[in-house]
C-alpha cells in the first residue's frame, strides 16, 4: 500500500484534486461576482430596458433601488416583482423607490442622498434613463439639442458624481452605463442622440482610468436597436414627440435579452460591451480603419431617409 501511495496512486490523486479545484475556480469566474443581497441602484426603471434589468437583477436576489419620475409606474414594478418572487428559488428583496427628475441638478444631489439611505451604500449603480431623437439638423431647434443632452448625459454624470464619493470612500461599488451603439458610430438624423452617447462614452472612459487604482469598476454598455418605446417616446426637432415604432426598433433586440446580458456584465465587471448584430459592429471598426467608405456609406443613407420623407 505504502509503495502504491508513494508511487504512482498519491500524484494521480493530487492531480485529480488540483483539476477539480481549477475546475471550480474557472466556473465561478465565468460567473462571476454573485449578486444575492447586492445593493443595485437602477434609473429609468419604470418601462422598456430599465424594467426588464429590474427584473433580472431581482430574480438574482439583488437589493433594488428604483429610480424614475413617476411614482406610481414605480410602484406597479415593485407590486410585479414581488409577485413574481414565489417563482424564485432563494431569497429576494422588496425593491425601493426614489423619484426624481433627472434632468434638474437640485433634484440629482436629493435624490442621491435618498438612495444612499435606503440600504447605506451602493454596490452597482446602473445609469439607464434616456431619451431618443429624430430629425433634421436644419429643422432642429438648439434647445432640442441641449435637453437631449442634459437627459442623456448630464444627468447620469451628475448622478454618477453625487454618489461616487460613497464608493470611494468604501474602495467599494461598480459603476455602469447604458450607452448605445450611436456613441461609438453617428448615423443620420440622429445628431441628438449620437452626441449625447459620444459624450457619455468618453466621460464613462474617462471616470473608468481616473477610478481604477481604487477598485471600482466603470462598465459602458452599447446596445444596438431593442424592442422598447424609445423610438415613441423620441423627441423630434420642435420638441414634441416622434410617435412612431420605427421598422429597425421593432425587430431589434428582446430588452430581457439585453438585461441579462447586462447583469453577465456586472457580474464579470466587464469595461466595454457591445450589443448588436454584424451589420453595426462591423460599422464600428469601418469608422476607425477606413472612415472614407464609412462617411460615403452615411451620406448615402443619409439620401435614403431623406427621399423616402420627400415621397
Amino acid at each position: 500500500m505504502e509503495r502504491i501511495m508513494g508511487g504512482g496512486m498519491l500524484p494521480l490523486v493530487l492531480t485529480s484534486v488540483g483539476v477539480l479545484l481549477l475546475y471550480r475556480i474557472l466556473v465561478r469566474l465565468r460567473r462571476g461576482a454573485p449578486m444575492h443581497g447586492a445593493v443595485v441602484v437602477i434609473t429609468g426603471a419604470s418601462s422598456g430596458l430599465g424594467k426588464e434589468c429590474a427584473r433580472v437583477f431581482h430574480a438574482a436576489g439583488a437589493r433594488l433601488v428604483l429610480c424614475g419620475r413617476d411614482a406610481a409606474r414605480l410602484q406597479e414594478v415593485v407590486q410585479e416583482l414581488s409577485g413574481s418572487s414565489t417563482d424564485i428559488q432563494h431569497q429576494t428583496f422588496t425593491p425601493s423607490t426614489v423619484v426624481f427628475n433627472l434632468v434638474r441638478a437640485d433634484s440629482v444631489e436629493k435624490a442621491a442622498q435618498e438612495i444612499l439611505k435606503c440600504y447605506g451604500h451602493i454596490d452597482v449603480l446602473i445609469n439607464n434613463a434616456g431619451i431618443s431623437y429624430r430629425g433634421n439638423i436644419l429643422d432642429t431647434h438648439i434647445s432640442v439639442q441641449r435637453d437631449v443632452m442634459e437627459t442623456n448625459y448630464f444627468g447620469p454624470i451628475a448622478l454618477t458624481q453625487a454618489l461616487l464619493p460613497s464608493m470611494v470612500q468604501r474602495h467599494s461599488g461598480h459603476i455602469v452605463v447604458i450607452s448605445s451603439v450611436q456613441g461609438k458610430i453617428a448615423i443620420p438624423y440622429r445628431s441628438a442622440y449620437a452626441a449625447s452617447k459620444h459624450a457619455t462614452q468618453a466621460y464613462f472612459d474617462c471616470l473608468r482610468a481616473e477610478i481604477s487604482h481604487l477598485g471600482i469598476p466603470v462598465t459602458v454598455i452599447s446596445p444596438g436597436y431593442i424592442r422598447t418605446n424609445l423610438s415613441v417616446n423620441a423627441v423630434t426637432g420642435d420638441g414634441s414627440k416622434y410617435g412612431v415604432l420605427d421598422k429597425t426598433t421593432a425587430s431589434g433586440w428582446d430588452p430581457r435579452d439585453v438585461a441579462d446580458a447586462v447583469l453577465k456584465a456586472v457580474r464579470q465587471k466587464s469595461k466595454d460591451v457591445v450589443l448588436a448584430g454584424t451589420v453595426p459592429t462591423v460599422a464600428i471598426y469601418l469608422r476607425t480603419l477606413w472612415p472614407t467608405l464609412f462617411f460615403k456609406l452615411m451620406s448615402s443613407r443619409a439620401r435614403k431617409e431623406q427621399k423616402h420623407k420627400d415621397e
